[in-house]
Formats: structure tokens, sequence, C-alpha cells
């Protein structure tokens, strides 16, 4: 039987509630109601695991070992990836500089226009966020960077 997750707070103290509506309801907007990875998908015409792959080598080379672990998945699943990424033309194998046993993935100029494109849609706020009184944002805004610290 699996356990509930421990908190320092008691189950039933009305902040633990709160914070667990609060929760609850930030799933739904982020995964149910306003999930922008099916948008992303559809428009660049691949699964968000290969989006995914796409943004964590944007910012520069790494080796398929890198990818899968900042992935989370396992070596021979990221390399099924990247093999489409690079059926696509999206990324491109090079030997690695310093270990010429290993090779780095990194992303050609139409990969990367394709990881932007993939991050810009993404990070497009729902209308119904955009519609709230400015104050309400910026509140938010504020919640949101205190639990990312």
């Amino acid at each position: 039987m699996e356990r509930p997750h421990q908190t320092n707070q008691p189950v039933n103290d009305a902040t633990t509630q709160t914070a667990t509506r609060a929760w609850q309801g930030l799933h739904t907007l982020l995964l149910e109601r306003h999930n922008r990875r099916k948008e992303a998908a559809d428009a660049l015409g691949m699964s968000f695991s290969r989006i995914r792959a796409l943004r964590r080598i944007a910012p520069g080379p790494l080796t398929l070992r890198d990818l899968a672990q900042r992935m989370s998945t396992d070596p021979p699943y990221t390399t099924i990836i990247v093999d489409d990424l690079v059926r696509r033309g999206f990324a491109e194998r090079t030997t690695h500089p310093i270990d010429r046993r290993s090779k780095l993935v990194r992303l050609t100029e139409e990969g990367k226009a394709a990881a932007h494109h993939a991050t810009t849609i993404l990070a497009t706020p729902p209308d119904n966020l955009l519609a709230l009184p400015r104050k309400d944002i910026e509140t938010l805004d504020r919640v949101v960077t205190r639990l990312l610290s």
C-alpha cells in the first residue's frame, strides 16, 4: 500500500488543505486545461519527448549519456530519439573533442529554430491568465518565483 507523502504539517491543517487545493488547481491548469505540449508537438510534427530533447540540447552540445540523464530516460531510448532528430535534420552527431570514443549531439540551425518555436509555444500564457488584473499576475509571478527558488 502506498503511503501518503510526509509533510511537516498535520494533514488536516487548514493551510495544508489550501495548499493541496492550490497544487491540484495548478496541476489541472498546466497539465489538463492549458497543456501546451500537444500544441507544440502538433506544430512540429513530433512527439513531445523529441521536443524535450531539442530543448535540452539547444544550449549546447551534449553526449548521449548527458542527454539521457537530463531527460531522465535510459540510453537506448535516448538513442532512438536522437536518431529521429538526426533523420529530421534537427541534430547531428560529432566526435567529442576530448574523448574521441564519445559522440556529441548538437542541433543544426533547423533544430535550433524548431527548439525556439517549441519554447515560444510552451511559454505562451493562456488567455484567461492574461485577462487577470495586473496585480494578480504580479502576485502569481512572485509566488511562483519563490516556489522555484
